[in-house]
């Protein structure tokens, strides 16, 4: 079984040029801009999950501007099946995130999507740490976006040593840290985040990080804390997938990353 933790997907109408720019604004650092895997449409979603062997997908969306919030809440909804499983979103301007984060565990999401980046703010910001908390209280989960963001300029919002801050006011137990818990920080991430509660997910990590330093980091945190992420469209889940694979962990190492964490989650 595979459960892919980390997607994108947009409503058709608005797909084609959602994905135009943020691949045009995705650039590596050779210069290239990165090519998207997929046409960012529910169809095209599920299209791969059938070429890759995926068996359900959670997919993750980003209200950009707190007007966004309730179209994005209604489109996940409107999306959700047996094999995908949509998370909400909010942004943390909204005066009423409280009573969103309410509505949101009440219409049956298991978590909400957060981007220090897009949403330009610090992850141990009080507001952020007020959403967090309320979160946790409520048995929601929240996967943060974490580390460097090729579309996005410096400061970069949710560092390891900040999102460490976090863990003064919530227990970490509900926060899935994309990424592998920083994206491009993983040093950082090995002194400060590892062996926390804080739960990791792998996307989008196979062609940065040696295999050596992420086989290193899965074995000190807990194969448990560990979450199969492709970031669909910008990635092929059949890359991330053999990449965990070429690790040689074990088969119940793999087996946790693959679905039982995710199993857990989603109940």
């Amino acid at each position: 079984m595979l459960i892919d933790f980390h997607t994108h997907i947009f409503p058709d109408k608005i797909a084609a040029g959602a994905v135009r720019s943020l691949s045009n604004s995705i650039v590596n650092f050779q210069g290239v801009r990165y090519r998207h895997y997929t046409r960012g449409t529910v169809d095209s979603l599920v299209s791969s999950m059938e070429r890759n062997g995926v068996d359900m997908s959670v997919i993750l969306p980003i209200a950009t501007k707190p007007t966004q919030t309730k179209s994005i809440n209604e489109f996940a909804k409107q999306v959700r099946n047996e094999k995908l499983i949509s998370f909400a979103s909010l942004h943390p301007e909204q005066s009423d995130w409280e009573y969103i984060l309410e509505g949101i565990k009440e219409n049956g999401f298991k978590g909400i999507k957060l981007h220090p980046e897009y949403q330009s703010f610090y992850v141990d910001s009080p507001r952020s740490l007020e959403i967090l908390r309320k979160a946790e209280d409520l048995g929601l989960y929240v996967t943060l976006h974490t580390g460097f963001d090729y579309g996005m300029p410096e400061p970069i919002h949710c560092q390891p040593d900040r999102l460490k801050n976090t863990l003064e006011y919530v227990s970490g137990k509900y926060i899935i840290a994309a990424h592998l818990g920083a994206f491009m920080n993983w040093d950082e991430v090995e002194k400060h985040l590892v062996g926390t509660n804080i739960n990791f997910d792998t996307s989008f990590v196979s062609k940065f990080i040696s295999p050596e330093q992420c086989r290193r980091i899965i074995r000190n945190h807990g194969a448990d804390k560990i979450l199969f992420g492709s970031d669909s469209p910008w990635n092929s889940p059949k890359t991330e997938k053999d990449f965990i694979i070429g690790l040689n962990l074990s088969q119940e190492e793999n087996e946790m990353i693959f679905y039982k964490n995710a199993l857990k989650i989603l109940k």
